[in-house]
């Protein structure tokens, strides 16, 4: 299943690897949604904004184990199309080395630190011994997070974007199933919805790792690999650690907007929770794209054949485009009825919460389309100084616009700063990619 993206025609080659992508992270939102849903209608009002209140934590985590995927994979792929195998192993057990002892510090830290980070974020007393909960079992299953992402980025970076579909499809199944068995029929709340991401993260981890070493293991390379090279960590760490400063801005800067959010009472918690994930379904999908993008941009660089990669900006831009259209006419259009899937329609409060927030932010999903994918390149290519330019303008930009609109216009104003910090982002990062500066960034 691993596969050549440096071969064969640019549109037909990158929807192939793409699409599978894309499919993956429909179930893997559909699970993180399942959370939500299962705990807003089966434990109460509550429950969904206990679980939607440490959400933002929890993606400070994500965030970590996304940006050392980003990290590894583009330096994966460039060595693999660059065909130094050898080189490629060295990068693949240097990376899983390292991830593993920097998820376990970090599992510490998250455990011993919940409390106060669930007090930064101003969490009402009636939903906080709930949502410290559920944070202390998402950190306790943090391993398995970040080594699956880890897993993941691996076989993207070898053109294989099939082979964690069939195990994100499992883990997505099975975290539904567990979410009914443990809130519905065993009333756990939202104990119980943690313990189902738990396990079945755990289950497709262990799957992924054992499969990853196989696949790793049949590629023949003239050199001796090394189990742990310091300097290929240097070289991995160059692009992680930006990615991660990335992922982890965006996430501090979703707390921060949070806090605001938090200031406004349950209700609006409620509301918020549901819509944010709604939202985060696009974002991931599109951002998983780009990953595609991103996975294509470094193959192509590092077999030079950099004229390629304009190509593969437009066949995924339209990709994204493509996939942005659905999201846009359910948000805007049927935004209350999909609030309504996460709770009664008695929340009148917490429904035109989500309404609003949809109704705002879904007619700008193709601005960020065009920057996510630009992103892809920049990332792809190595110059990462770019790409952390333009996301970081966008996410300052918009912290700064919650506050100040917030004032005035309450709930709404901070809405309003997503169209507003997404947009000129994306004219960056599209300036960025048209001005060239990703060539030769390797």
């Amino acid at each position: 299943m691993i596969k050549d993206l440096t071969e064969g025609k640019p549109q037909r080659i990158l929807w192939q690897f793409s699409i599978p992508m894309f499919v993956s992270v429909i179930f893997q939102q559909l699970y993180n949604i399942a959370d939500s849903v299962i705990a807003g209608k089966f434990a109460g009002e509550n429950a969904l904004a206990a679980v939607g209140a440490s959400y933002p934590i929890t993606m400070i985590f994500m965030a970590i184990a996304v940006g050392s995927n980003i990290g590894c994979s583009v330096v994966i792929s460039q060595l693999f199309g660059a065909k130094e195998y050898a080189k490629m192993k060295t990068a693949v057990s240097t990376t899983m080395i390292s991830s593993t002892v920097l998820s376990l510090v970090l599992t510490i830290l998250g455990l011993c630190g919940s409390v106060l980070l669930m007090r930064l974020i101003h969490t009402p007393e009636n939903i906080f011994a709930e949502g410290d909960l559920y944070l202390k079992i998402y950190i306790a299953g943090f391993l398995f997070l970040f080594l699956y992402n880890i897993a993941t980025g691996i076989f993207n970076s070898l053109g294989d974007s099939k082979t964690p579909l069939y195990f994100l499809i499992g883990s997505s199944l099975g975290n539904i199933a567990l979410d009914l068995l443990f809130v519905a029929v065993f009333h756990w709340g939202v104990a119980g919805v943690a313990w189902a991401t738990f396990l079945a993260q755990g289950i497709a981890c262990v799957l992924s790792l054992l499969t990853l070493k196989s696949r790793i293991q049949s590629i023949q390379s003239q050199e001796t690999s090394k189990l742990f090279s310091f300097q290929m960590l240097t070289v991995i760490s160059r692009i992680a650690i930006p990615s991660i400063f990335q992922q982890s801005f965006i996430s501090i800067g979703n707390i921060f907007i949070q806090g605001l959010v938090n200031s406004c009472g349950s209700s609006v918690i409620a509301g918020y929770s549901a819509a944010v994930k709604l939202n985060t379904f696009m974002l991931t999908s599109v951002t998983t794209l780009a990953n595609g993008v991103s996975s294509f941009t470094a193959q192509n660089i590092g077999a030079g054949k950099q004229d390629r990669v304009k190509e593969g900006f437009g066949a995924g831009i339209k990709l994204a485009w493509l996939v942005t259209v659905p999201f846009f006419l359910l948000f805007f259009f049927l935004g209350k009825a999909m609030i309504e899937l996460f709770m009664d329609s008695q929340s009148t409060v917490a429904l035109d919460t989500g309404r609003v927030f949809l109704k705002i932010v879904s007619p700008f999903y193709f601005v960020i389309a065009l920057k996510l994918t630009a992103d892809g390149v920049l990332r792809g290519a190595g110059a990462m100084r770019q790409f952390m330019i333009c996301t970081f303008t966008d996410l300052i930009l918009r912290v700064i616009l919650a506050f100040i609109l917030s004032v005035p216009l309450g709930s709404t104003g901070i809405w309003l700063s997503w169209p507003l910090g997404w947009g000129v982002g994306a004219v960056m990062s599209y300036g960025y990619y048209r001005s060239g500066c990703w060539r030769g960034a390797r």
